[in-house]
Parts: structure tokens; C-alpha cells; sequence
């Protein structure tokens, strides 16, 4: 480009020296306002392909840098998510661990229930047996007796009423002071001998 514009100034001298000057200056004229005016295109092409070149620039190191955030963000929350899944990991062993545990304590649990189940049945069977027995005694004792006992009183306290023929007397004897055979004598002495 700036050899044409010498070469152009030099014919330009030229021309100037010759005869047809006028003519011919003209003529280098035009074409030098052509050539300016091509210049100047071309400038402004070349103006307009470097700042889009730029602006593309200025657009992929915008996106390279938002790719390079969305991965920094990406691989932090991996990260948080792969802390998590071990949290979880290490929560649900222990959650498996309590499961078992609580699995073998119920069914220890159902066997207690079972074995309290056959005690109960057991017990139910035998007091099926034994307490009519127990109240037939008990009242074989009041028809020989004729003591009719409390039985909400503290365990060492004999209390009831004896029924005579002629008079009703009340029994109250502590248990704790007295001996067995004393309160034993007590209560005989009570029972009337005539049949």
C-alpha cells in the first residue's frame, strides 16, 4: 500500500515535468482520489473485522470465564453432594445397626411375651383349681370357727369377729408381738367344744 502511494507520488513528479501536465495531473489525481477512496474502504473493513474480532474475543473470554464459575459452582456443590452421601452413608449403617439391634430386642421381647403367656396360662390353670379349693378350706373353717375375717389389714394384724351362739366378740391380735403358739391358743380358745 505505501509503495503505491510512492510510486503514484513519483509518477505524479514525472507528469509534473512533462509537457502534459495538466492532462495528465488529472489524471494521477483521479486515480489517487481512487485509490484514497479504496484506502479508506479497506481501512474501514479492516476497522470493522478487528473490532468484531475483538468483540468475539471479548465475548468467548466472557463465556470462558462464566464456564469456568459454573464449574468452580459445579464441582463445589459435588463436592457438598458427595459429603452429604456420606453423611448419609455413615447415618443409614447406624440406622441399620439400631434396626438390627431393635429387630433383636423385639424379638426377645415377643419371646418374653410368649413365655409370660404360658406362665399366665399356667397360673390361670392352677388357680382354676386351687381357689375353689381355698375357698371350700376358708369355709370349712368359718362353719367350724364361726370367725368371719377382715382381709384388708397389715399382715401381721388378725382381725375379724367371732360368731357365738349367744354373743359376737372382735378379734384384733398383733402378730408381731405375740408367738405363733399364743395367737394359735387365742383363737382355739374361741371354738366351742360341744357338738
Amino acid at each position: 500500500m505505501l509503495q503505491d502511494v510512492m510510486d503514484t507520488g513519483e509518477s505524479m513528479v514525472k507528469i509534473l515535468k512533462s509537457s502534459k501536465a495538466d492532462d495528465e495531473l488529472r489524471k494521477v489525481r483521479e486515480k489517487q482520489q481512487c485509490f484514497f477512496e479504496r484506502h479508506l474502504d479497506i481501512k474501514k473493513t479492516i476497522t470493522l473485522v478487528l473490532n468484531g474480532v475483538v468483540q468475539c474475543e471479548d465475548e468467548a473470554s466472557q463465556k470462558l470465564l462464566d464456564m469456568e464459575g459454573q464449574k468452580s459452582q459445579a464441582e463445589r456443590e459435588l463436592d457438598s453432594l458427595e459429603q452429604e452421601l456420606q453423611q448419609c452413608t455413615a447415618r443409614s449403617q447406624n440406622m441399620d445397626s439400631e434396626l438390627q439391634f431393635l429387630q433383636r430386642e423385639l424379638e426377645s421381647l415377643r419371646d418374653s411375651e410368649q413365655e409370660l403367656q404360658t406362665l399366665q396360662q399356667e397360673v390361670d390353670d392352677d388357680t382354676t383349681e386351687v381357689i375353689p379349693s381355698a375357698i371350700y378350706v376358708a369355709q370349712l373353717y368359718h362353719k367350724v370357727t364361726r370367725i368371719k375375717w377382715e382381709y384388708d389389714t397389715e399382715p401381721h394384724i388378725l382381725r375379724g369377729v367371732h360368731y357365738g351362739a349367744d354373743l359376737a366378740t372382735p378379734i384384733n391380735i398383733d402378730s408381731s408381738v405375740r408367738s405363733r403358739c399364743s395367737v394359735s391358743d387365742e383363737l382355739w380358745n374361741f371354738v366351742s367344744t360341744e357338738w
